[in-house]
């Protein structure tokens, strides 16, 4: 029997951002409710094309949660001072503004990419300060 889960949590595998994003979920009453995928620069590790070999394993991910636990909802955790949106501005200066904007892209390209594949799919996005 499929057990239903309330979402899919997407988040960096920083560990300054581990606790941040389980005491937000807590607050949620979350604990226990939820899928969990981390990797490497949350959701500009799974859009930026300087990773481009770990989002086919993000999508699959989502998908068997999907199957497998019911979700209707994902939630995004980024966070500032990111080392993979420091790889994915590349060679250019990096300051706050880039680096929101790169948080922003991956947001975007994410919500998109998901919304088109399940249109009543609730997405949650939010930038952890470290």
């Amino acid at each position: 029997m499929k057990k239903k889960y309330e979402a899919m949590v997407l988040s960096c595998i920083d560990p300054r951002c581990q606790s941040k994003v389980y005491n937000i979920l807590k607050k949620k009453k979350l604990t226990n409710k939820y899928s969990a995928f981390n990797i490497a620069g949350a959701a500009i590790g799974v859009t930026a094309n300087q990773f481009k070999n770990w989002h086919k394993v993000f999508w699959s991910n989502l998908d068997i949660s999907i199957k497998l636990h019911g979700i209707k909802k994902l939630i995004v955790f980024n966070h500032t001072d990111c080392g993979a949106a420091k790889i994915a501005n590349g060679k250019k200066e990096f300051s706050i503004k880039n680096e929101n904007k790169i948080h922003q892209i991956s947001f975007n390209k994410i919500k998109s990419k998901l919304l088109k594949k399940h249109p009543n799919f609730k997405i949650e996005f939010k930038i952890i300060k470290v």
